[in-house]
């Protein structure tokens, strides 16, 4: 054999070795992968209510819905804030709203309930908040207001004025041994003065209304208000009822969002202010209260309030108030509707 057989023989030796040795290494499963799949503390994510979650969440906030779950024509999941929200800013943009996952356009009566997953996810276990144990949503509610031995609750003598509170079952043990029921009637008049302060300020409220269906002169209207735009380079949304009589005038209530905000869609809290506007020309002043209230045709949510204000000829538009909703999720619903209805009752007082 020539030395340049030998040379090539002994150079083609090492490379079989090493070709041999990456065709099993490719058949060898790395150890951290294995480690991986055997690992007990990884099972849980494999857990049936878990990838459920996953599947039946909102597709704007990725939660849970906690009440009534809406879909697109295509399927796509919002849980009701968020579809009343996605409403409310289309409103606010003049635009059709769309699905945020696939675009489509959507709309109250374009999208549907879907009770299937509302059922779905209301057996689904949920953490309580106060002692961790699961229990299904439809039962969670319950547990953590009235039978949770870890929920917070407050000593029965709050009321004069103990600061104490704690779990449940710790309450019975304080109540035993406080010291406030044993307290004389002058250490407990402050907190006995601030109740008084706020019964007094809910009676006035029902006592202003009392005094108010004395009036000789009294109507009540249902009003409808329809959105509407600016004329301004801007085009804003706001609201306009179309007129109405009473007490031989003509009126109009207009109402705005945020007062009049630049652009509402950059806030999370929204809020809608209303004001009453005389039409007709009036000789003589007419000095009005009015209260806005749930009417009959529509589900508005508004606490009463009374306002005054006294229209003449040159002073035809009262300022701006609140339409006392109890929070933005409610205004975002109004705002998701084509038209808001409610009851306005007007009293007029005798001159």
């Amino acid at each position: 054999m020539s030395d340049q057989e030998t040379a090539s023989s002994s150079t083609e030796q090492p490379i079989e070795i090493s070709e041999s040795q990456e065709k099993r290494d490719d058949f060898n499963e790395p150890e951290t992968k294995k480690r991986k799949i055997s690992h007990p503390q990884n099972e849980k994510k494999y857990r049936l209510e878990d990838r459920l979650g996953g599947i039946l969440c909102c597709a704007v906030c990725l939660d849970l819905p906690r009440a009534a779950v809406y879909q697109c024509t295509n399927g796509h999941l919002m849980c009701a804030g968020c579809f009343t929200h996605i409403l409310a800013d289309a409103r606010l943009r003049d635009e059709m709203a769309t699905c945020p996952s696939c675009r489509v356009e959507i709309s109250k009566t374009s999208a549907t309930r879907n009770l299937a997953v509302e059922n779905a996810v209301s057996e689904l276990p949920n953490e309580c908040q106060f002692c961790g144990k699961q229990y299904p949503r439809n039962s969670l509610e319950r547990h953590e207001e009235q039978e949770c031995e870890e929920r917070i609750s407050w000593c029965k003598y709050s009321r004069i004025g103990c600061p104490w509170r704690g779990p449940e079952h710790e309450r019975q043990e304080h109540e035993n041994q406080c010291v406030h029921p044993h307290r004389t009637g002058a250490e407990v008049m402050e907190s006995l003065l601030a109740m008084d302060q706020e019964l007094a300020e809910e009676k006035k409220l029902y006592d202003n209304i009392f005094d108010l269906l004395g009036y000789e002169k009294i109507l009540f209207n249902e009003i409808q208000l329809k959105p509407y735009r600016t004329d301004e380079f801007v085009h804003r949304l706001f609201y306009e009822s179309s007129r109405f009589s009473a007490f031989n005038n003509q009126w109009v209530v207009k109402a705005r969002i945020n007062d009049s905000q630049k652009d509402p869609t950059q806030s999370s809290e929204r809020d809608m202010t209303y004001q009453l506007i005389l039409k007709s020309k009036s000789s003589t002043p007419l000095n009005l209260n009015y209260i806005v209230l749930r009417g009959p045709v529509g589900d508005i949510k508004v606490k009463p309030r009374i306002y005054e204000f006294d229209f003449t000829e040159q002073n035809n538009e009262s300022p701006y108030v609140s339409l006392s909703l109890p929070d933005s999720a409610e205004c975002n619903r109004l705002l998701a509707a084509k038209t808001i209805n409610f009851r306005l009752i007007m009293f007029l007082a005798s001159k």
